[in-house]
């Protein structure tokens, strides 16, 4: 008897039919196309890289979750957890290459061992784009500029929430807390997820009970009843100490908003501090204004010295993600997710089998025109329906029925979706009919 292997797919990752896949590759091609009107250029590094590359400023949090292993020949590696520090390798790598400001944008799969929930896997996909070699505040903005313009052409409405991680530490400079800034840091950073009783607990343990209520007080001037942008940066830079550079950099940031007519999209919100180890400066989250309960679908931040753990020379970069995989779980809730439809514009329909390299060359004919056609390879005429069907179900509303010679004889166009047949066609009839429906 023979043992069959059970066919299954790890916890956490997935196989995408083409219905699935072909909505999320025209979503990533529209993400793509915004990040190059914008001047960003594509770059490609290794899903593997030396675990040290990896884990060089990650952190506790960032070790228990990345894929790691030892290869064949010994070496300690792991699988990319994000875009950003393998870019960060990649800069220090290839500095003397790079014209500088670089902006770059990089669309993979990175893998974290962390539980699954509703847009959230072990193996996704996420949407990078970064301005390396500028300390400016126009690199900050644009990065975020670039957020809002490409989320608007996906159709998402979005509120893009900020802060200044180094403000954060001027204010736990001066209630004494400083060195514990990580730890607090990452506290503050889940409160959307355990709450703010459970966040007050954990401060309290890390600090004391009146230091863990003025952190939350800090943290919670973005929520104060009416409190716009200028409002709740006077509050925190009096919380901090007074004016810095760091508020200083926040207050420009909101005179771009305001220059550029998109003030309206952006919070001021200090509970924004980001997980992850490497970011120094301004950071940001970005949620939809119609179901803030799906998380940020975009965050990032300055990073002005990660490329430092790699090089000796000074390399400031800011930059952002989008997680497609979170995006896509968004759009489907908000009922604005695209229907899928076949890359092929047409198909030919197969009366016979002998008619096969005179169906593919009737196919070239629409395919220089830039006219997708798929060729089926079998059927007959007395079994049409069938061809019909398979084309209905891949998503092609076209089907050509061929004569005995399919190169000169008249042609037959069936449209799927009227359901209705047009007969006596010549290839340049077809044509012209396609490029008008």
């Amino acid at each position: 008897m023979t043992t069959y292997i059970e066919p299954k797919v790890l916890k956490g990752f997935r196989d995408f039919l083409p219905q699935a896949e072909i909505v999320r590759r025209e979503l990533s091609e529209k993400i793509e196309e915004s990040f190059r009107s914008f001047g960003f250029v594509p770059i490609d590094t290794p899903a593997l890289e030396y675990a040290e590359i990896l884990l060089g400023k990650g952190g506790g949090e960032t070790e228990k979750q990345i894929y790691r292993f030892s290869d064949n020949g010994g070496r300690d590696v792991a699988l990319r957890f994000d875009l950003t520090v393998p870019f960060a390798r990649f800069t220090a790598l290839h500095q003397d290459e790079i014209v500088f400001p670089f902006k770059r944008y990089h669309i993979g799969k990175v893998w974290r061992g962390e539980n699954t929930q509703r847009g959230r896997y072990r193996e996704f996909t996420q949407c990078d784009f970064d301005i390396i070699g500028s300390e400016s505040p126009a690199a900050d903005f644009e990065i975020l500029f670039l957020i809002r313009s490409t989320l608007a052409k996906l159709g998402l409405d979005v509120s893009i929430r900020v802060n200044h991680r180094g403000l954060f530490n001027r204010f736990l400079g001066k209630i004494g807390e400083l060195e514990k800034s990580v730890d607090i840091l990452r506290t503050v950073d889940k409160i959307a997820k355990v709450g703010r009783e459970e966040t007050e607990q954990s401060l309290s343990q890390l600090t004391n009970e009146e230091n863990a209520r003025q952190i939350l007080s800090f943290i919670g001037a973005g929520s104060l009843a009416g409190a716009d942008y200028e409002q709740t940066l006077e509050y925190i830079t009096k919380l901090s100490g007074g004016p810095s550079p760091e508020s200083e950099r926040l207050g420009i940031l909101g005179r771009f908003m305001r220059d550029s007519g998109t003030a309206g999209f952006f919070t001021l919100d200090p509970s924004i501090t980001r997980g992850l180890d490497y970011y120094t400066g301004v950071v940001f989250e970005t949620f939809l204004t119609d179901l803030p309960g799906i998380g940020s679908i975009c965050s990032g931040g300055r990073y002005d010295n990660l490329c430092g753990l790699y090089t000796k020379t000074p390399v400031s970069g800011v930059g952002s993600s989008i997680g497609l995989d979170r995006m896509i779980a968004a759009l489907e809730s908000l009922g604005k997710l695209p229907a899928a439809t076949g890359y092929a514009a047409i198909a030919i329909a197969c009366t016979g089998p002998e008619q096969s390299g005179a169906n593919q060359a009737l196919a070239e004919k629409f395919r220089e025109q830039n006219i997708s056609c798929e060729v089926f390879l079998e059927g007959s005429p007395s079994a049409l329906v069938k061809q019909y069907v398979a084309a209905e179900k891949k998503g092609i509303r076209w089907l050509i029925i061929p004569g005995e010679n399919p190169l000169s004889d008249p042609l037959t166009l069936r449209d799927l979706s009227a359901r209705r047949n047009s007969e006596g066609l010549s290839i340049s009839d077809i044509i012209q009919r396609l490029t008008e429906a």
